[in-house]
């Protein structure tokens, strides 16, 4: 059985906060993690261009967008090369199920797009220049 909606938030200052990617997977792999210095910093944990996609901190709600990602302990590569292990991923289908359409490659460039354009035509390089 997969957790429920309220399983994705946490209580802070008594209201609720969107969980982080690093947060929920409890890897350590953030900026002062258990195992930063040792195993490096998520690329998700810092990409900043992405802060407040999904309510999230940098990356934190769009880990399956960001290139790099070290999932499984395993160096992952671009949304399109990674994209199917996501989908094996609680995290990620809490996030499917929490925003549908929003939680998408397309609402992503449109985020990126918004925040930090040299930060959008990487992306869309990295992933051919397409859509979805």
């Amino acid at each position: 059985m997969g957790l429920t909606n309220r399983a994705f938030r946490r209580i802070l200052y008594g209201r609720a906060v969107v969980m982080n990617c690093w947060e929920f997977r409890k890897c350590g792999r953030e900026p002062g993690g258990r195992l930063a210095t040792q195993e490096g910093i998520c690329p998700a944990a810092v990409f900043q261009a992405a802060d407040g996609f999904l309510g999230g901190k940098n990356g934190g709600c769009a880990c399956a967008f960001v290139t790099g990602t070290f999932c499984e302990e395993v160096l992952q590569g671009t949304y399109r090369d990674k994209s199917k292990d996501c989908w094996d991923c609680e995290f990620y289908r809490m996030l499917r199920r929490e925003h549908g359409a929003a939680f998408s490659m397309p609402a992503f460039a449109l985020h990126l797009l918004k925040r930090d354009k040299a930060a959008f035509r990487t992306f869309q390089e990295e992933n051919n220049g397409s859509g979805e």
